[in-house]
């Protein structure tokens, strides 16, 4: 079979084979079973919001053109995308939840954790107008999280405050013009659910509105939210070297897997694998070789310099290596069919949040109070299987590549302080100002089974850098771009344009690195997309301009989940340019399409959405909106 028009990554072509021979059904096989998909819900004009359905609009107004109930095209299709922005932001917000939770119980000594970052603990305060003075971190920790808590019990008329203390007041002004302030998480969430239930809400401006205004709760009652209170938990990224790819694995060690999105049990996880070594070695391994995917992934890397073993297409071939021995998931982007595919080998498939169960897997549940136990049984279930492990159904592919990660907003401003202690957003600004940085694009989100895998990320970015924009990437897009390596001082040697290479030699050097900072900065998980929010506020501050009028994109080239939906339309409503790679399922909707697409978001939000499904093409658009900001700055 031909394996080249999966992937772009060789590893996951080596695997598809071996998968194959193995009689292991892949997210690939399923796709092409699904062939042709249904053309009313790739153009969002089908409905099953009541029971009267599933009613669905001809898109060529021959058939029906309206449902039992007189919904019309716009309508629907402006409803199901308020509910996938919905189901997103619950995603986010109810990570960002018990993330407040952890914290709560630490500073109460309710849990095992350790306040890590007491430095972002009084960042985070100060912002919320919290006094630290005469405060231990643990007193000031409980505040603040009382704080998050005060959010999601906010009934009166005040917006929420980790988004008025957070994000840039121009923005804050223009949402509350467009009456779109959030007050309380959990009301916004149940509000929009209600709103989109049949016979409530037929206007799709109004719908759209609520969109951007469930992209808010995601922004900064979820995504933003959880980075602060886990970078206080856990530490604030800092530069690591570590590596990317399937290569990763260890055929005598011990492989456990990480798999999701929450790292409140990943850290541990980490915690006690470097504790149980000698069990490990004496089940006959050499150690324990942890490696990451997805997010959860992206957490301990960026944290802990543990390798990422791949990104979400991938998930089922990791396990088909026949070297994993434990795969441990929690929630969000994880493949139902992973135990079918863990039942072919000895692996054990764990998984452990409440909402997240799956028939032929082993639960160990995670509970705040008792994670050191869940840990230490993960680990040590992970080492028993270990025993039964067949060497001959043992294939772990020779590839793998450098990365480097840890790009937060403080080691970005840190890197550039070496060349402007008092001032260090000057040399970034100054480079941009004079034509050496064109601009800059964001590079975000998931892999997606209509898109070979990483290829869009690889094109994309490829195309950019020789064009001189500096690019950030997130998520499952960090992932592909690590693994083809991007994320090292060599990749600027071979892929960025010459001033771009010059000024990222000059940071590096100043940095210590005797070495250029890499092309592409990875600034962590989806919820990290918070990262690039601040660091776009921080520059728009300095240059006393809005976020909209500053020369930079963002890209989702293969997305997939209702996160990255609410993401993106957060983007577009911090007011930036917004690239999608799939196309969205709102095309069966002149009315919807032509808001979300054109003047009109621009005009109210600044921002909009740009779809292009080539990334040669996708590149040239962006770059030709940057150099558009640029010269309405006058640069």
């Amino acid at each position: 079979m031909n394996f080249e028009n999966k992937s772009f990554d060789p590893a996951v072509r080596q695997l598809l084979g071996k998968s194959h021979k193995d009689g292991i059904e892949t997210v690939w096989d399923r796709f092409e079973a699904q062939q042709p998909q249904c053309g009313f819900g790739l153009l969002g004009v089908c409905c099953r919001t009541c029971v009267q359905g599933p009613c669905r609009i001809d898109p060529f107004g021959s058939g029906p053109q309206k449902g039992v109930c007189g919904a019309n095209a716009d309508l629907i299709v402006a409803r199901n995308l308020l509910r996938s922005v919905v189901g997103g932001t619950a995603a986010h917000t109810d990570h960002a939840y018990e993330a407040v939770e952890a914290l709560y119980m630490t500073a109460t000594g309710k849990s095992p954790y350790e306040i890590k970052d007491e430095a972002k603990l009084k960042a985070v305060a100060a912002k919320l107008g919290i006094a630290s003075e005469g405060k231990g971190k643990n007193e000031l920790a409980k505040e603040v999280a009382e704080a998050a808590f005060a959010d999601y019990a906010n009934h009166g008329s005040t917006p929420m405050k980790w988004l008025t203390a957070t994000a840039p007041p121009e923005r804050v002004e223009t949402w509350g013009k467009l009456g779109v302030l959030p007050k309380n998480p959990d009301r916004e969430i149940r509000t929009a659910m209600h709103q989109t239930s049949m016979g409530v809400d037929s206007d799709p401006v109004n719908l759209i509105l609520s969109a951007v205004k469930m992209s808010l709760v995601d922004g900064y009652g979820g995504m933003h939210l959880a980075t602060d209170v886990q970078d206080i938990l856990f530490g604030t990224p800092k530069p690591v070297v570590s590596e990317a790819n399937l290569g990763v694995l260890k055929a005598d060690q011990v492989n456990i897997v990480i798999h999701g999105h929450v790292p409140l049990l990943s850290e541990k996880i980490v915690e006690w694998a470097r504790k149980l070594v000698d069990e490990a070695k004496a089940a006959g391994a050499q150690g324990i070789q942890l490696s990451g995917l997805c997010c959860s992934g992206n957490e301990v890397l960026m944290r802990q310099g543990v390798p990422l073993a791949n990104n979400f297409l991938a998930q089922e071939l990791a396990i088909s290596t026949g070297a994993v021995d434990a795969m441990v998931v929690d929630v969000q982007c994880i493949m139902p069919s992973l135990a079918d595919t863990a039942a072919c080998y000895h692996t054990k498939l764990i998984t452990t949040m409440p909402i997240a169960k799956m028939p032929g897997a082993q639960h160990i549940p995670f509970e705040i109070d008792r994670v050191d136990e869940t840990a230490q049984e993960i680990v040590r279930t992970a080492i028993g299987a270990y025993k039964n492990r067949d060497p001959q159904k043992v294939q772990i592919p020779d590839v793998k590549s450098k990365v480097i990660a840890g790009f937060s907003v403080e080691a970005i401003v840190g890197a550039l302080s070496k060349l402007d202690a008092a001032n260090p957003l000057k040399p970034l600004v100054d480079n941009i100002a004079n034509g050496n940085i064109l601009g800059a694009c964001a590079v975000v989100g998931c892999n997606n089974a209509k898109v070979p895998q990483d290829s869009f990320h690889v094109g994309l970015v490829n195309e950019l850098l020789k064009n001189n924009v500096l690019v950030v990437a997130t998520g499952c897009a960090a992932h592909a771009l690590g693994k083809a390596g991007f994320m090292t001082p060599e990749a600027t040697e071979k892929h960025a344009g010459d001033t771009l290479k010059a000024v990222l030699t000059a940071v590096g050097n100043a940095a210590g690195l005797n070495a250029p900072l890499p092309p592409v900065l990875h600034m962590g998980s989806c919820v990290d997309n918070s990262r690039i929010g601040d660091l776009v506020t921080a520059l728009a501050a300095y240059l006393k301009v809005a976020i909209k009028d500053l020369p930079i994109a963002a890209s989702a080239p293969e997305y997939q989940h209702e996160k990255a939906i609410a993401i993106g339309t957060w983007a577009i409503s911090l007011g930036v340019l917004t690239h999608l790679g799939v196309v969205p399922p709102v095309l069966g909707s002149r009315q919807v399409s032509t808001i979300l697409t054109s003047e009109p978001a621009e005009t109210l939000l600044g921002g909009k959405f740009y779809v292009e499904t080539d990334p040669v093409k996708a590149a040239a658009g962006i770059i030709e909106h940057i150099r558009g900001k640029r010269a309405k700055l006058g640069i």
